[in-house]
């Protein structure tokens, strides 16, 4: 389509993309919080209500008896038609999600409750094959995750915390080298731990719970297990963060407190500061969310997209901003990951753990809110090396570590890869020139990297983004939006050697545009706000005009229509949990149309 004399920005077009990047433009700006960031607002979670129910009822059912009824209430309200229930209010139905609220309604004994119970156990029947079999649903959760362990032996547990297994549920959850953990740090990675890095609480509470409820029959190893129960809890007690909630993440808090009240550890402090965490997380309508919030990456996502816009923020906001984001830098030893100083987590509260996306993600930030000063210069160089420490062999960038390697979230992924690129070149020149060949060295083996890992058809595919229509939830849109827009920057920068990949790139997006102008993660898809922003933007001021132009159109009519703010649930949080995210098509959509539109004098705010 290169070549054809259309302009997506001319005459009343241009006229109409403008007033859609203005309306895009002041709904961002108007969630910019009291504190001078943006928060967001996370999806509410079936899964996450469902966990809390237990977890509640497994501690004190009559102390958390109105919490444990709120949320029962509301699965009730949001149970899909088909019987069954996805991870939040907009996803298809799936076992998982499914599972946990059966165990959940069964836990909490509401009366009235029987229809949903009844719905629920028909559609997982049909899933078992057309019965509700204990071993065949425990058979058929851990064959969705394969061999990691780090989510379905915690849906095993839960089930069978309910009573949902029966008599021999414990015997068929695998178990879990709790004892590990007394290891010292340093030896995990080489460990090759059958749970991802960020599980380490699951990985001591479910494992003592299982231990305790079905023993293994190894004489020895039982023997170990008993002598580093007292060791490993207090492994558990001193990486749990103040507030109670680890990584912030209900679901994962939730397991930790049920697993040690089944097993009679409920009044222990660590239980205390769960509950705490968990009751403070209960959403007006009963609901709890997969997470706190995003705090960090959803203003580093929104300071990159209104960079577009030179006046977009104040110099007032800019400062209060970049002040803000030097705050989140961890500054000393993370005391759950090990991690080194300079990383960047995705929210502001105290269980976030530092990672490549934020710590990238904030490093670009930095250099779009003005004149660096000292202050941002000396955090930039540390969040360059942290990046830099953990960049793993094959040239990728994992989420938390380098070196675990064998699980999804520990191995190099494009997405990744692509950000930590776009942060290095922002910072090539900034840096030390002492650092400056090792930044070289590491944005040429990144490029490698994305070289060997792009798909014939010229696509990439992330870690942490998913769509639920497309084989294997893979989301090849948002990976090679991201990929392409990280290459385009870089090629500017000066490796004009990598085009070719551009190039490929761009053409597979070009080819995967929908009938009606939009785009989908999943090819014939819906269309959704969010996926087609990202190829926008991807796509801007490339040789596919008319591309380009028929994408704006799509987009412009649905800020027009008042249809643009709809979430979409793409967005992968642990263990392959959808959520959306109330910020992501006013961010997106400010930065696809604002780099449309960037080099057109007539758009002004």
């Amino acid at each position: 389509m290169s070549g054809e004399a259309v302009t997506p920005c001319a005459g009343p077009e241009a006229e109409r993309a403008g007033n859609a990047l203005r309306i895009a433009t002041d709904a961002l700006l108007a969630e910019l919080g009291a504190g001078g960031h943006w928060t967001g607002e996370l999806s509410s979670s079936a899964l996450s209500t469902a966990t809390t129910v237990v977890a509640l009822a497994s501690v004190d059912r009559a102390a958390h008896g109105e919490l444990i009824a709120g949320g029962v209430r509301w699965l009730a309200e949001h149970q899909n038609s088909d019987g069954g229930w996805g991870d939040t209010t907009r996803s298809k139905s799936n076992v998982s999600t499914t599972a946990l609220c059966w165990a959940a309604l069964g836990m909490a004994a509401a009366s009235g409750g029987e229809q949903s119970v009844a719905r629920a156990e028909e559609w997982l029947a049909e899933r078992c094959g057309g019965g509700l079999h204990a071993e065949t649903l425990a058979a058929v959760i851990a064959a969705r995750y394969g061999r990691d362990r780090t989510f379905s032996v915690p849906i095993l547990m839960t089930l069978a915390i309910a009573g949902r297994l029966g008599a021999r549920g414990w015997r068929m959850i695998p178990k879990l080298p709790f004892e590990l953990a007394a290891v010292p740090h340093r030896f995990w990675g080489a460990l090759r731990l059958p749970v991802v890095s960020y599980a380490l609480p699951a990985l001591i509470a479910i494992g003592q719970a299982i231990h305790a409820h079905a023993p293994t029959r190894n004489p020895l190893t039982r023997i170990l297990r008993s002598l580093t129960r007292g060791k490993t809890l207090s492994v558990l007690a001193a990486i749990q963060p103040p507030n109670g909630g680890f990584l912030e993440a209900t679901p994962l808090t939730s397991f930790v407190a049920m697993a040690l009240a089944s097993i009679g550890l409920g009044a222990s402090p660590v239980v205390a500061k769960c509950v705490s965490f968990l009751r403070a997380g209960m959403r007006p309508d009963g609901s709890w969310p997969i997470d706190t919030n995003l705090a960090t990456w959803t203003s580093t996502l929104a300071v990159k997209a209104l960079a577009h816009q030179p006046g977009a923020l104040s110099p007032e906001q800019r400062i209060t901003l970049r002040e803000w984001l030097l705050g989140q830098q961890w500054r000393v030893e993370h005391p759950y990951t090990h991690a080194a100083p300079g990383g960047w987590a995705w929210t502001d509260l105290p269980g976030g753990v530092p990672d490549a996306d934020d710590t990238a993600g904030a490093l670009i930030a930095l250099t779009r809110l003005g004149v660096l000063d000292a202050e941002s210069e000396a955090a930039g160089r540390s969040g360059v090396s942290w990046l830099l420490g953990i960049q793993n062999r094959d040239g990728g960038m994992p989420t938390f570590c380098r070196g675990w390697g064998a699980l999804p979230f520990d191995r190099s992924a494009p997405d990744l890869t692509a950000h930590a690129l776009r942060a290095w070149c922002a910072w090539r020149r900034i840096v030390e020139p002492a650092q400056r060949p090792a930044v070289e060295r590491a944005i040429h083996q990144g490029l490698s990297f994305l070289k060997k890992s792009m798909r014939r058809d010229g696509s990439w595919v992330p870690l942490w983004f998913g769509n639920e229509h497309a084989d294997g939830d893979e989301n090849p849109l948002y990976g090679t939006a991201t990929v392409v827009v990280a290459l385009r920057d870089i090629i500017e920068a000066g490796y004009s050697e990598f085009a070719p990949l551009v190039q490929s790139g761009l053409r597979w997006l070009a080819m995967n545009q929908n009938a009606d102008g939009g785009w989908s993660g999943a090819r014939g898809g819906p269309s959704s706000t969010e996926e087609t922003a990202l190829a926008l933007e991807a796509l801007a001021k490339s040789e596919h005009v008319a591309v380009e132009a028929r994408g704006v159109e799509w987009l412009v009519r649905r800020v027009e229509a008042g249809q643009w703010r709809e979430p979409s649930p793409i967005g992968f949080y642990f263990a392959r949990l959808w959520y959306h995210e109330r910020l992501y098509p006013l961010v997106w959509s400010v930065g696809a149309l604002g780099r449309c539109a960037s080099d057109d004098a007539r758009i002004q705010r």
